[in-house]
């Protein structure tokens, strides 16, 4: 396992960190715990030592199974991170009550890093700023809660910089990949001012994952059959980038990302740059929708599979595809692997809309993949 420093904490960290928000299911919501651990203490023992949750992972359950993961002397050999709910708190008193409550539910005396999750300027401004929540950091800091500080946001460039400009944040986690590349100067400024620069998405979510078109094959890897090698190295292959999250879900793909991340071959080689630029160039051009499969709009009050049909509406976009994206949607409701209800089930109440980091227009998007997945192959 590769390792860098992270910015001005000082804390050597493998540039493969584990994303604890998309842990294997048994059946949707229901996550296979005793695998969850398995795949966890895997990847730390064979060198990974950084794990990232959230207050809302997993419906509150991803900092559950990352306390269990991490008893029996693996606490000591992570460095942990989870986030603050912002959108959470109602008072001042608020920032306390549920850090107490994370520190709980991980089974914890402290925590690592500790970030305000998904700022934007409407919750800096009414949230942060209105309580005084950067103060209530450095106390929790003080009082040994949490020994370093950071936030997330999906914001633009020019927003995440005033975040970093007005506040003495230690680390910074934003997305970045190969296809959507627009933090990179911020990544740069990040880096210059000393924070520790961690990445979220370096797959888009899983979208670069996903089987390639029959003319974007010509630029795979011999023996891959997706892009996730070289989304990691294009990552990895900057200088001002010390970690890249991962969501891994399977065993396979926790053996595939370890093993590229212990590598010497783990940056891009000049003609990998070159088929790169061609496969984002291609990508853009065919994929349309910007779901990262996150699962912040779980929970529809009318119980619509959103991430689901979202998945297949972007397996769609490859013709090869066409014919098992629809059959997956018409399996929603009847097949117990495709639980919930189809696009037809959404009454248009907007709550998903507040929730989507990726300010998706998902009612829209919702009639749109109705439109193409209902209808029958012939």
């Amino acid at each position: 396992m590769r390792y860098r420093t992270l910015g001005k904490t000082g804390i050597k960290v493998s540039i493969l960190g584990y994303g604890i928000l998309r842990l294997p299911e048994k059946r949707r919501g229901r996550i296979d715990i005793d695998e969850s651990i398995r795949m966890i203490r895997r990847s730390i023992d064979n060198g990974l030592n950084f794990v990232d949750t959230a207050y809302n992972y997993h419906n509150g359950k991803s900092e559950v199974i990352l306390g269990q993961a991490l008893k029996d002397s693996y606490r000591e050999k992570v460095t942990l991170m989870t986030k603050c709910p912002t959108w959470e708190i109602k008072t001042e008193e608020d920032f306390n009550r549920i850090l107490d409550e994370q520190l709980a539910r991980l089974e914890v005396d402290y925590i690592d890093i500790y970030l305000f999750h998904n700022i934007n300027e409407k919750r800096y401004k009414e949230i942060i700023l209105k309580f005084n929540l950067f103060d209530k950091m450095l106390e929790a800091k003080k009082k040994g809660k949490i020994k370093h500080i950071g936030f997330s946001s999906h914001e633009k460039p020019k927003n995440i910089k005033k975040y970093i400009d007005e506040n003495d944040f230690e680390v910074v986690l934003v997305q970045y990949n190969f296809v959507d590349p627009i933090n990179e100067e911020i990544i740069q400024y990040a880096h210059d001012k000393g924070l520790g620069v961690i990445l979220m998405g370096p797959c888009g979510g899983g979208r670069l994952t996903n089987e390639p078109t029959e003319e974007m094959k010509q630029w795979l890897t011999p023996g891959k059959t997706n892009f996730s090698d070289l989304a990691f190295k294009f990552v990895w292959s900057n200088p001002h980038v010390t970690i890249a999250l991962s969501g891994m879900s399977s065993e396979k793909i926790v053996d595939e990302n370890m093993a590229l991340a212990s590598s010497k071959n783990y940056q891009l080689n000049a003609k990998e740059r070159e088929r790169l630029g061609k496969v984002a160039q291609k990508f853009q051009e065919t994929y349309d929708l910007d779901c990262t499969q996150c699962g912040y709009c779980d929970n529809c009050p009318e119980d619509v599979n959103i991430k689901l049909i979202f998945k297949e509406l972007m397996r769609s976009r490859n013709p090869l595809n066409m014919h098992k994206a629809r059959a997956n949607y018409r399996g929603i409701g009847l097949a117990k692997r495709f639980p919930g209800k189809n696009a037809l089930a959404c009454v248009e109440c907007g709550e998903c809309l507040e929730k989507c980091p990726q300010e998706i227009p998902i009612i829209d998007r919702l009639k749109e993949a109705h439109s193409i997945l209902k209808e029958r192959d012939v």
